[in-house]
C-alpha cells in the first residue's frame, strides 16, 4: 500500500511513496487513489499525458479551480513547486524533488501552488484534474524568477513561446494570486 507524506516545505502538497508488487511476470503498482486525499473532494474529470524530451521546462503554472495529481509513467523529471498563496503559511517556500524510474512517486498539487517540471531524460508525465481544462485558470509565472531561485539544475532548458514570457511573481498584483480563501474547499 502506498505511504502518503505531507510537504514540510509547502503547505498542502503531498507526496505518495507507491508501493509496487512485483514477480517473474513483470510489475504491478497502484498509482492514485482518491481517498489518499480525504481533505479534498476529489472527482476526477480529465487524465492527460504530456511527452517531453530531455531538457524541456514545462512551467511554471498555477490554477484557481483545479488539483493535480502527477505520476511519470517513463523517464525521469525534476519537479518543482512554488507557494504563491499570499497568506499561506508556506508563501513563497520552493521545493523540488526528482520523480520517476527509480523513484516511484506520486504529487497531489493544491490550488495555488505553481508547478512545472524539467524532463532530465525523455519523460512521459500523467496527470489527473478534478476539472476540466479551461483556458481562462491557466496562469503562469516565469520559470526563472529570482525571487523564486527555484534550483532547475540547468540554466538553457527548452521552454514553448508561452512559458518563455510568463512574469516574474514581483509583477503579478496581489489580488491576481490565489488564496487559502478563495481556493478552500
Amino acid at each position: 500500500m502506498a505511504t502518503i507524506h505531507p510537504s514540510t516545505t509547502i503547505e498542502g502538497v503531498y507526496f505518495v511513496e507507491l508501493a509496487p508488487f512485483a514477480d517473474e511476470r513483470g510489475r504491478f503498482l497502484e498509482t492514485f487513489r482518491k481517498e489518499w486525499f480525504p481533505q479534498r473532494s476529489w472527482e476526477t474529470v480529465q487524465t492527460n499525458r504530456s511527452d517531453s524530451r530531455a531538457g524541456v521546462l514545462r512551467g511554471l503554472h498555477y490554477h484557481f479551480r483545479q488539483v493535480d495529481y502527477w505520476y511519470v509513467i517513463n523517464g525521469r523529471i525534476r519537479a518543482a513547486l512554488a507557494d504563491i498563496r499570499p497568506d499561506s503559511p508556506t508563501s513563497g517556500a520552493t521545493e523540488t524533488v526528482e520523480m520517476g524510474q527509480e523513484r516511484q512517486l506520486g504529487l497531489f498539487v493544491p490550488v495555488g501552488v505553481a508547478h512545472g517540471f524539467l524532463a532530465l531524460t525523455d519523460a512521459t508525465l500523467f496527470y489527473i484534474v478534478d476539472n476540466y481544462y479551461d483556458s481562462s485558470d491557466e496562469y503562469g509565472i516565469a520559470w526563472n524568477d529570482p525571487e523564486l531561485a527555484v534550483p532547475w539544475g540547468n540554466s538553457t532548458p527548452t521552454v514553448s513561446a508561452r512559458d518563455a514570457v510568463n512574469p516574474f511573481l514581483a509583477e503579478i498584483p496581489t489580488e491576481r494570486l490565489p488564496s487559502l480563501q478563495k481556493v478552500a474547499g
